[in-house]
């Protein structure tokens, strides 16, 4: 099936759609609040697509809408994940480029990516990423760039990444133990607990909060290299020329 292409503001009302019934459980927006000429323009692209319906003033998205509007969240967060964690772009600066970025990412390319970060669940800001097939799936491909530490072979390791910190309690715990962004670290065993190094010390903590903890790969579990070389250089200065412009 052809890729759908749809205008940028098209995309946004999409994701904001789909932003506006998965956290605030509100399944239709009034019409009026869609701003300007390329706004109205949008909306009829919508409803010709078949991805919105309008009725008594409100627009909501319909069952193939709500797929295509996961797929723009999906890639707006990945984009952010990527700028954040791979080209090292600040959060404020990353949430700015991420909505231009997001148009490289397209079907495909954007598993390729999510399997690079290590099928990350949530963006920088802490809002859940829509999973893809490759997340379903399972995938654990070479060339991943971040992996969660549960993932890890014994030996493996890099520098944290961010942890997902669902449980205020653990990611304190976590940040009282010195597991910050930017901290070296190194998985040494995984049973009966994971156990790794962390600076000059070593800690224990189970799998479900090994599972939180996510790094930036530095070496394999041989002492090689980890393949972050491999990620598409082609990609990496397309995004980041957009993301200096500030688009």
């Amino acid at each position: 099936m052809p890729e759908m292409e749809l205008s940028e503001r098209a995309e946004e009302i999409l994701a904001a759609l789909w932003v506006r019934r998965e956290e605030r459980n509100d399944t239709s927006q009034p019409i009026g609040e869609i701003e300007g000429e390329a706004g109205g323009e949008a909306v009829s692209e919508l409803v010709e697509e078949g991805l919105i319906e309008e009725k008594s003033g409100r627009i909501s998205l319909t069952e193939e809408g709500e797929r295509e509007a996961a797929a723009v969240v999906r890639r707006e967060r990945l984009a952010e994940r990527l700028l954040v964690d791979v080209i090292n772009l600040g959060e404020s600066a990353a949430t700015e480029a991420a909505c231009k970025f997001e148009h490289l990412l397209r079907r495909g390319i954007d598993d390729q990516i999510c399997t690079l970060l290590g099928h990350p669940k949530f963006c920088p800001h802490g809002s859940s990423i829509p999973p893809g097939e490759c997340c379903r799936a399972g995938a654990l491909e070479l060339g991943k760039v971040v992996s969660a530490l549960s993932d890890l072979a014994p030996g493996q390791g890099g520098v944290v990444a961010y942890i997902h910190g669902r449980q205020p309690e653990m990611l304190q715990r976590m940040l009282a133990m010195g597991v910050v962004p930017g901290t070296p670290i190194t998985l040494l065993q995984k049973f009966p607990s994971y156990v790794f190094r962390i600076g000059q010390g070593q800690l224990a903590v189970d799998q479900d909060t090994a599972r939180d903890v996510y790094v930036r790969l530095t070496r394999g579990p041989s002492g090689t290299p980890a393949p972050s070389s491999w990620f598409p250089r082609s990609l990496w200065r397309r995004g980041r020329g957009r993301a200096r412009r500030g688009r």
